[in-house]
């Protein structure tokens, strides 16, 4: 006897589970995918990335959510969750509910291990299907490190980093600063690696 083929959800009966359902899932071209809990760092850094923008727009005409609002990747059919999102446009929505936005400009994920293959491939190869999007960060969980993806004005994404406690993210599209030493306050690092396990994964020094 044959299986039975998958049967897909439409993006209507999605929402509609979604909605009614306490965890979270990320809806990729009919299919529902559980996103994991994060970790204490994941969510210390994510936290203080939303507080400093938060207060930087506090008196403007910009928006920031952090982590429990959708964002709708139309061209791609991937609904998600961003780690931060802002958008200094009026804030469009998929429907009168208010809980799927349409129109980001500043995407911004805290990485892990589990997901960074992802966050840098796929899943910016979708973001980048949205016109309003400006910026796309990536925040390193495990060492003081950003790096920043912005589009630039003939639609080509070049590449800017901040390293080390001491330095400050720019975010023009939405005029704020990210100051590294705010971001991973109360965060702890791993210890490097000693030199026995960098020759174990096949690190070399000179």
């Amino acid at each position: 006897m044959s299986a039975q083929p998958k049967r897909l959800l439409t993006p209507e009966e999605y929402l509609a589970i979604e909605r009614d359902v306490p965890m979270k899932h990320e809806y990729y071209r009919g299919e529902m995918f559980a996103m994991g809990g994060a970790s204490r760092e994941h969510n210390l850094i994510g936290g203080n990335i939303f507080a400093a923008i938060h207060s930087q727009i506090a008196n403007r005409r910009c928006e920031a959510y952090q982590n429990d609002l959708r964002v709708k990747v139309t061209p791609a059919g991937l609904y998600t969750y961003p780690d931060v999102v802002v958008t200094c446009q009026a804030p469009q929505f998929e429907d009168k509910v208010l809980d799927t936005l349409l129109n980001p400009q500043v995407i911004i994920e805290v990485l892990s291990d589990s997901t960074e293959k992802y966050d840098r491939t796929k899943k910016f190869e979708m973001y980048r299907q949205l016109d309003s999007l400006r910026e796309y960060v990536l925040v390193s969980h495990d060492r003081p490190h950003i790096d920043r993806f912005v589009r630039g004005d003939d639609g080509v994404w070049g590449l800017t980093d901040a390293d080390g406690l001491e330095a400050t993210l720019e975010l023009p599209t939405i005029g704020c600063r990210l100051r590294l030493a705010d971001i991973y306050a109360k965060v702890e690092f791993p210890p490097p690696p000693t030199e026995e396990e960098e020759r174990a994964a096949g690190i070399f020094r000179a």
